[in-house]
C-alpha cells in the first residue's frame, strides 16, 4: 500500500466521497483539495453537487494530482461507511447516534487498541490490518460499538465495543464480547446486532460487573484477616498502634468498596430471588441496599464526627462481608435485560448501490 492513498466511495446524500490517508495523508489531502473536494463537518472530503460528465472530469483530475504528489487513488468495493452506520442504527432498538472516525495516519488507529472490549477479530483487525476509517455508534445507555469494513473481504464488516465506562479500558479483559462479523446489508446486519452482539455484550457487562464486586469483597477480606492478625499480635512490643492499624485498614477497605457501590446497585436491581432456589435471600438483599444507602449518605454527612462516620463504616463493611455469599449466588442467578429484535419487515439495503455520480473502476 502507498504512503499516501485516497479511497473513493458514493455517499447516498453527497455524492462523491473521499478519503485521505497514509503516512503521508497530507499529500493525499492536499491533492483532494486541488481537485475541488471539500472537506466536511465530519472531515471527510466531499466532491460538491454536479452531473456525471463533471464528476468524471474531476475524478481524472484528481488521479493527476495525486500521481503527482505520489499519492495512489482507488475505489471502494462497499458504500460509504457513514451510509451504512446510518442505515443500521435507524433499524436498531433504542436511540443510536453515528459518528464518523478517521485514522488518517496509520499509528492513530492504535490508540483505539486500550478502549476496544474485544476478544475476536475486530480488535485483531485493529492491530494488524489497516483501518483508515470506520464509524461508531453510540446509545443512550452510552454503549459505543465500533463498525469497520472487515479487512480481506470486498464486501461485508465487523462490529465490536467500547469498554463501558464503569470498567474504563478494556483491552485483554477475559470478560470481554466477541466481535462479531456483518453482511454488507443493513437490515441483515441490525438484526445480527440486536439479536447476537447486544445480548452477548449484556452479558459480559453483568459478568464484569460480578466479577469487579467479587474481586473487591475478596480484597476486603484479605484487609480484614491482616487487620485481625495485627489486633491478635498487638501484645508483642513491636506492634503498631491499634488506633493506626484500623485508619489502614478503613481506608484500603473504603478504597476497594468504590467498586463495589459503583457495580452492585445495577446488579441488586436484576435480581429476582422468589425465581431462585433461596427465596429467603430477599432480606438479605434489602440490606446489602440498605447498605449501599448509608454509605451514599456517609459522602454526603459533613456533621459526622471521625468516630461515627468510622463506626458505620465498619457497619456497611459488615453486612457486605457477612452477606457476600449470598449476594453472589443471586447475582449469578440474575440475567441482564434482553434486547428488542430489529423487525422482520426491515428490509435490506443493496450492497453497492450506485447513483449517477459514482465512481468506477
Amino acid at each position: 500500500m502507498a504512503d499516501a492513498q485516497i479511497i473513493l466511495a458514493y455517499g447516498r446524500d453527497t455524492g462523491i466521497v473521499a478519503i485521505g490517508h497514509g503516512e503521508r495523508y497530507k499529500a493525499a489531502h492536499e491533492a483532494l483539495a486541488a481537485a475541488g473536494f471539500r472537506r466536511g463537518d465530519d472531515w471527510v472530503f466531499h466532491l460538491p453537487g454536479v452531473d456525471e460528465d463533471a464528476s468524471r472530469a474531476t475524478v481524472a483530475n484528481l488521479v493527476r494530482h495525486a500521481t503527482a504528489r505520489g499519492a495512489e487513488v482507488v475505489t471502494s468495493s462497499q458504500r460509504f461507511i457513514g451510509d451504512t452506520a446510518r442505515d443500521i442504527a435507524r433499524l436498531l432498538p433504542g436511540q443510536w447516534d453515528v459518528r464518523i472516525e478517521l485514522y488518517s495516519h496509520p499509528v492513530w488507529q492504535q490508540d483505539l487498541v486500550p478502549w476496544l472490549w474485544d476478544s475476536g477479530e475486530l480488535v485483531r483487525a485493529v492491530q494488524t490490518q489497516r483501518i483508515p476509517y470506520a464509524a461508531t455508534l453510540t446509545d443512550t445507555s452510552e454503549t459505543t460499538l465500533l463498525l469497520i469494513e472487515r479487512p480481506d473481504h470486498q464486501l461485508g464488516y465487523l462490529v465490536g465495543a467500547f469498554a463501558p465506562e464503569p470498567f474504563e479500558e478494556g483491552y485483554g479483559d477475559p470478560h470481554a464480547p466477541h466481535s462479531i462479523a456483518l453482511p454488507p446489508f443493513a437490515g441483515r446486519a441490525a438484526r445480527g446486532i440486536a439479536d447476537r452482539f447486544l445480548p452477548a455484550y449484556e452479558r459480559a457487562v453483568h459478568a464484569g460487573r460480578i466479577a469487579t464486586v467479587a474481586e473487591a469483597l475478596d480484597r476486603i477480606h484479605a484487609e480484614q484477616d491482616a487487620w485481625a492478625a495485627i489486633i491478635a499480635s498487638s501484645r508483642h512490643r513491636n506492634a503498631p498502634p491499634l488506633g493506626e492499624v484500623a485508619e489502614t485498614f478503613l481506608n484500603r477497605a473504603w478504597a476497594e468498596f468504590l467498586a463495589i457501590a459503583r457495580h452492585a446497585p445495577v446488579l441488586l436491581d436484576r435480581c429476582r430471588p422468589a425465581a431462585t432456589n433461596w427465596p429467603g435471600d430477599a432480606r438479605v438483599l434489602a440490606e446489602l441496599a440498605d447498605a449501599l444507602t448509608d454509605a451514599e449518605d456517609l459522602d454526603r454527612d459533613a456533621s459526622l464526627t471521625r468516630t461515627e462516620r468510622d463506626a458505620r463504616l465498619r457497619a456497611v463493611l459488615g453486612t457486605w462481608l457477612t452477606h457476600s455469599e449470598p449476594f453472589l449466588r443471586q447475582v449469578r442467578a440474575a440475567t441482564p435485560p434482553r434486547q428488542h429484535t430489529v423487525p422482520a419487515a426491515a428490509l435490506p439495503h443493496q450492497a453497492l448501490p450506485r447513483g449517477p455520480h459514482a465512481p468506477r473502476r
